[in-house]
């Protein structure tokens, strides 16, 4: 929201000094830059929670195949003793 409060001030200050052309498209950069970089900004967050997400589901896994692992070895050792 602060994006829109910006514009309207500087479109305030452009209606009353003229002389100032192409001063619209310089306003219009600015807030198209503001947005693309907030947007950049959350992509770059909603990335880092995904691979923090992807890491720990990884080692979750990781934790049950070798508690998998650790049951068959159990089970065979068990099953061959008799």
């Amino acid at each position: 929201m602060s994006s829109n409060k910006k514009p309207e001030t500087n479109n305030t200050s452009a209606a009353s000094s003229p002389n100032k052309e192409g001063t619209p498209s310089d306003e219009l950069t600015v807030v198209v830059e503001e947005l693309l970089n907030s947007l950049s900004n959350k992509f770059a967050g909603v990335s880092s929670e995904i691979f923090a997400k992807m890491d720990e589901m990884s080692r979750r896994l990781d934790n049950l195949e070798s508690a998998l692992k650790a049951n068959q070895a159990s089970d065979s050792a068990s099953s061959s003793k008799p």
